[in-house]
């Protein structure tokens, strides 16, 4: 049976969290001594001399019904790096215990181990992008404190089978980390509805993609309480400013424009891989569900180096594990998808 304390360092269980003044007054109301603010108000005639809420009670309040969670079950990060590495931090003692990931995939799970002294075990996907179960599960040791799957997966945009992930999360002795930061891409895929059933999941989302929040920089991991009570004791006081919670607040009053958004991705999504399998500098397009491509090319590094000429910026993919002369491209309007495939019709 699963049990977070078991697995955490024990520093961390430990160690006794910051208290800040908000943590120590939650009040609205009073006259405010407490925090060294400025007591005059902002440069600029804006209200921002006093901390925000440390924990964004009013902001998760308002994520945990649209996602079908309690509000203590919400993690908000300075995207989704920051739980990545907190969660890292948290478990894995620096040169001892290892994560898992399965290449390709984001890169951040390996920096982010790299930067705290911790192993990484990587078992690749299989050719078709999926996980090889059989070569993960003898490698699933006490010491594989945290598996990071990217479900759809970044570069090749596919997700992961959920049979799959299940019998990951039933084997693995530590954390299952689920990056869905595309999931607003393939909506009924979510795994939030599972995370009641398995104590060691924590789904990671994100602003950034469908929301069209980037330089926001706000994360979502979702999980058991007593997991988000440990990134909650271990986090930077103020992680997330007033104005992103304030903006991220008003954004998802206004969810039918997400949902309008997603609805021309996915459009021009289809429209793209139609005309990138007509060109014959095209090889292969994977399968996406993601707001992203990834496509075979005859010269991955050559085409990027083209497209970089006529001002159109991709990501050359070519030196990753399994994705050999493949180039990602990311959705862009109807307008710039044009202007794309005009140019890679001059390219041989």
């Amino acid at each position: 049976m699963f049990k977070l304390e078991e697995i955490l360092r024990p520093n961390i269980r430990n160690a006794k969290p910051y208290s800040s003044a908000r943590d120590e007054y939650k009040g609205k109301e009073g006259i405010f001594l407490d925090a060294n603010e400025n007591p005059f108000g902002s440069v600029g005639g804006h209200k921002y001399n006093r901390y925000p809420d440390p924990l964004q009670w009013k902001l998760k309040d308002k994520i945990a019904p649209l996602k079908k969670v309690k509000a203590e079950q919400v993690f908000l990060g300075n995207g989704s790096d920051e739980p990545i590495d907190l969660l890292i931090r948290a478990l894995c003692n620096p040169g001892k215990d290892a994560i898992m990931i399965t290449p390709p995939t984001y890169g951040m799970y390996e920096v982010s181990a790299a930067i705290n002294d911790v192993r990484i075990v990587d078992v690749p996907l299989t050719t078709d992008y999926v996980l090889d179960v059989q070569a993960m599960l003898p490698k699933l040791t006490a010491e594989v404190k945290i598996v990071f799957l990217c479900s759809p997966n970044n570069p090749t945009g596919n997700l992961l089978p959920e049979d799959q992930i299940i019998t990951i999360l039933q084997h693995a002795k530590g954390l299952v980390v689920v990056d869905e930061a595309y999931i607003d891409f393939a909506p009924e895929s979510s795994l939030l509805r599972i995370l009641k059933n398995y104590p060691n999941l924590v789904i990671l989302q994100t602003f950034s993609k469908a929301w069209g929040l980037a330089a926001l920089r706000l994360g979502m991991a979702f999980a058991s309480e007593e997991i988000v009570a440990v990134l909650n004791k271990i986090k930077p006081p103020y992680n997330i400013n007033a104005v992103t919670q304030q903006l991220a607040y008003e954004a998802i009053g206004q969810i039918m424009k997400k949902e309008q958004m997603v609805a021309g991705i996915l459009m021009e999504r289809a429209y793209l891989e139609e005309e990138l399998a007509k060109l014959p500098v095209i090889l292969k397009v994977y399968p996406s569900d993601a707001n992203f491509i990834l496509v075979k090319t005859k010269n991955g590094t050559g085409m990027y180096s083209y497209l970089i000429e006529q001002k159109i910026i991709t990501r050359d993919r070519s030196k990753v594990m399994l994705c050999d002369n493949s180039v990602r491209i990311t959705v862009g309007t109807h307008e710039e998808n044009e202007a794309l495939i005009n140019a890679l019709k001059k390219y041989n």
